[in-house]
């Protein structure tokens, strides 16, 4: 008879336990929603919380128009492929914004995961830069996976053969 008590309270906290931390995961749940764009660390904002929705369209709006820019098709490639899980696994904060002119740089914490146990994550401050074009900030670069190396690089020069 003891055993079975002794059982049954073990039951019981596993319970609460998990009561627990299905109710904290669902306080805790945080709405991505897009904020204002009147500052650089607002525009970088809107851009990650499009990109954690997968709204790509709406992530390519806030890149800035300059030469070698990729198109909707190009952007779209790498978050479709190989930066999906990338991002599924990292977590972003900003930290700090410096604003120089028409020229903004915006200071993220990164935390990134891993999808295996025992492994641990790991914490990075990188930077993303912006420029004013048209009254509106724009993203130039931001810390990968917010960013594939291969956008705004200059198409390869193809050797015309005699």
């Amino acid at each position: 008879m003891r055993q079975d008590r002794f059982l049954t309270a073990i039951l019981a906290g596993i319970g609460v336990l998990i009561l627990l931390s299905l109710s904290l995961y669902f306080i805790r749940r945080v709405d991505l929603t897009y904020g204002a764009e009147d500052t650089p660390s607002g525009v970088l904002r809107n851009y990650i919380v499009a990109m954690q929705k997968r709204d790509f369209e709406r992530a390519y709006t806030y890149l800035a128009d300059q030469e070698n820019k990729p198109s909707l098709a190009q952007f779209r490639t790498p978050l479709e492929g190989y930066l999906y899980r990338e991002l599924s696994t990292t977590a972003i904060r900003i930290v700090e914004e410096s604003v120089q002119g028409d020229q903004a740089t915006v200071s993220v914490q990164l935390l990134r995961g891993q999808n295996q146990p025992f492994t641990t994550a790991f914490r990075d401050t990188q930077a993303a830069t912006l420029v004013r074009q048209g009254g509106a900030w724009k993203i130039t670069s931001a810390p990968y996976p917010y960013w594939a190396y291969e956008w705004y690089q200059p198409e390869p020069v193809k050797p015309v053969m005699p």
